[in-house]
């Protein structure tokens, strides 16, 4: 259980910093624009790194026993967890794609550049290179599986928590 409580706890930082910066930055942005239905898939997606901190708060009751666990925590690592667990697939299946054809998103890029103003295609050229689009797969896959990794440690560690404790599993 150590091994899997410093994978988490690792896979746990990384999601919290990686993808709440994504989240701030966008929510910055997309306030600024106008972009108000973008507000609404940023805040789906904070869903990672919300169940990173609920994680967090969970591998500390386990480190140290005098912690308790709150009992918002439990909802936070299955409830968000699932919607976490979405984005992990979908991220995971969309590197897939990516890697499997990546032609096809040459295609769909050229074409969404060929549609910008003239002026501003020269700065999106090199997104036309298959180097770049094997790239984003990679790290599409990437991120897909280490949200979706943390997420099912995680959930096997508060089975693990509730078990020790002898509470409750439900």
């Amino acid at each position: 259980m150590k091994i899997a409580l410093r994978v988490a706890t690792v896979l746990s930082w990384f999601n919290i910093i990686f993808w709440g910066m994504i989240v701030v930055l966008g929510l910055l942005g997309s306030v600024v624009v106008g972009q108000m239905p973008l507000v609404v898939s940023l805040v789906l997606l904070s869903a990672i790194p919300l169940n990173s901190f609920a994680a967090l708060r969970l591998h500390s009751s386990i480190r140290y026993t005098g912690v308790p666990l709150n009992h918002q925590t439990p909802v936070g690592i299955r409830f968000v967890g699932l919607i976490a667990l979405f984005f992990g697939f979908l991220l995971i299946f969309l590197g897939f794609s990516i890697l499997g054809n990546p032609g096809a998103m040459m295609d769909s890029m050229k074409a969404a550049i060929s549609q910008m103003p003239e002026d501003t295609r020269g700065m999106y050229t090199f997104l036309l290179n298959k180097v770049f689009v094997l790239l984003l797969g990679v790290a599409f896959l990437f991120l897909g599986l280490s949200d979706a990794i943390n997420v099912v440690l995680n959930l096997r560690l508060l089975r693990w928590y509730y078990l020790v404790h002898k509470r409750d599993v439900s």
